[in-house]
């Protein structure tokens, strides 16, 4: 067997992972809220920036678009860092592909322009989960889908899916993707770590149950409201304080 060239793999490593984090960390979210005019979706409801806390705007329009978004960046990374190994560094094309996938992924979770402070990576596991093994892909559709069915719990949905998916991957023959796959499912739950606290605890929202989106979809009208109610209801000023829970 021929010895690994270091000198030459590990610069592709880390132009494949910085490729797939740069474009991982793009936080859709946040850009769509802000340029239709709706302020920092940071404020509101869990201070997220994936498609959930953006539904919280009341615009389903958008919280569609940054699914789709955050989905579609990890499956970006995966497909054009495939064909670009498949010029340069046929050899490695999967290990490389797989490797801007999972920089997509943490570039998500911790992007650096936002501090490190990312969402919980659902959309974009599925889309690296897309362009890596799509049958795997229709597979955690099916289990989600089922799932939330018999549940109503979108969280609980995700983290059983991503908890089967190294399994599912070994089960199609793909053991490099199951080991990923286990590597990404473990931080996912790690980010879900507050949801889990609170499926525990029964306080966990269910789908279709949460609450009431705001009409206008203005995330700093919103925020007016909901002091002004909290005043009336106490008779006592609302302040900065008010912010820190």
């Amino acid at each position: 067997m021929d010895p690994i060239s270091w000198s030459i793999l590990l610069p592709q490593i880390f132009v494949a992972m910085l490729f797939g984090y740069a474009l991982g960390s793009t936080p859709f979210g946040l850009i769509l809220t802000r340029m239709a005019g709706m302020g920092d979706v940071r404020k509101i409801g869990s201070g997220n920036i994936g498609a959930t806390n953006v539904l919280r705007t009341g615009n389903k329009k958008l919280a569609a678009l940054t699914l789709l978004g955050d989905l579609l960046k990890g499956t970006f990374a995966v497909v054009i860092a495939r064909e670009c190994a498949l010029i340069f560094a046929p050899e490695n094309l999967r290990m490389l592909a797989m490797l801007a996938g999972l920089g997509a992924f943490l570039g998500h979770l911790f992007p650096f322009w936002l501090g490190f402070r990312g969402g919980k990576g659902v959309a974009t596991y599925l889309g690296v989960l897309l362009g890596l093994h799509p049958p795997a892909f229709l597979a955690f559709a099916f289990i989600w889908l089922t799932s939330a069915y018999l549940s109503r719990y979108s969280s609980l949905s995700a983290l059983i899916a991503s908890a089967l998916m190294p399994f599912v991957l070994f089960g199609f023959g793909r053991w490099e993707l199951a080991e990923l796959f286990a590597i990404l499912s473990v931080m996912l739950w790690i980010k879900h770590r507050e949801n889990i606290k609170r499926l525990l605890d029964g306080t966990e929202g269910k789908i279709g149950g949460g609450k009431k989106a705001n009409p206008s979809g203005d995330l700093k009208s919103a925020d007016v409201k909901s002091e002004a109610a909290k005043q009336e209801a106490t008779g006592e000023p609302s302040g900065p304080e008010s912010d820190a829970k």
